[in-house]
């Protein structure tokens, strides 16, 4: 049986106070250790060619949001708006060159009725059943995602392995399918010395900004409106889609295949 590797990475935050995000996002890629290598030397080579074009330190981690927000480190590169969207359009098309798979789920918190509601456990559950869906029994996968949040993410995965409550399609009661083709703990690395972490954070800031313009119905952020706008953001939605790196039957009903909940 193959095994594939599982990145996990969010935007937002999992907390319901009135300063928390009012959505929060897990994005996962997944990808056959056959095609890590692979995928890894077309980031390194984009890294390379950044570096020698705009003086991008090939090390530095590429967090989106800092980016597009002009935070430090990225200030001190004092980048044109132009360079800035060339950049995020070489990193949109480089992920459309990979060979993997990306879920996205979206809490989205204005829905709660249950005050109760476990954000991040719901999403880590929904983004890991969508993962088991697509492997089929074919292959098994390991999960690696950024610091912070192990303690939760770990309990959660632990549990979904002997209950994993699924809405038949037979009936309106549930039918337990528990979560058999992962393997390990999850694990944890910093975002810093992952490429593959990184660019969960690149689709999920994304897939937030996304959510504000077409469900919100929502301004982008000034800060963000003064690098790009809206027209970009649906086209670096487009390119993920056309080049097949969404998973798509993450959601049928969605065409990002975007999960959303509470429905």
């Amino acid at each position: 049986m193959k095994t594939y590797l599982a990145y996990f990475d969010e935007t937002g935050d999992d907390g319901v106070t009135t300063a928390s995000s009012d959505h929060f996002i897990l994005t996962s890629l997944y990808m056959s250790a056959e095609s890590w290598q692979q995928n890894f030397n077309l980031m390194r080579a984009l890294r390379k060619e950044l570096r020698d074009k705009y003086g991008f330190h090939a090390t530095e981690e590429m967090h989106t949001k800092h980016f597009l927000t002009d935070k430090n480190p990225y200030r001190n590169y004092k980048w044109s708006r132009e360079i800035k969207q060339e950049i995020i359009k070489a990193f949109t098309l480089t992920i459309a060159a990979m060979d993997l798979k990306i879920v996205n789920v979206i809490i989205d918190k204005k829905k709660f009725i249950d005050g109760n509601y476990h954000i991040l456990e719901n999403a880590l559950k929904y983004n890991i059943q969508r993962i088991e869906n697509d492997s089929d029994g074919e292959w098994n996968y390991l999960i690696i995602t950024d610091e912070g949040r192990i303690a939760p993410m770990r309990k959660t995965a632990r549990a979904i392995r002997a209950y994993n409550p699924i809405q038949s399609k037979y009936s309106y009661g549930f039918v337990n399918q528990p979560i058999t083709n992962m393997i390990e703990d999850i694990l944890e690395k910093n975002s810093s010395e992952s490429y593959f972490i990184q660019i969960c954070d690149f689709v999920s800031f994304f897939i937030h900004l996304y959510f504000k313009i077409e469900y919100r119905q929502e301004d982008l952020p000034r800060r963000i409106a003064n690098v790009i706008d809206e027209g970009f953001v649906r086209r670096v939605m487009v390119t993920l889609k056309k080049s097949g790196r969404l998973n798509l039957k993450a959601n049928e009903n969605n065409p990002y295949g975007l999960v959303i909940y509470p429905k």
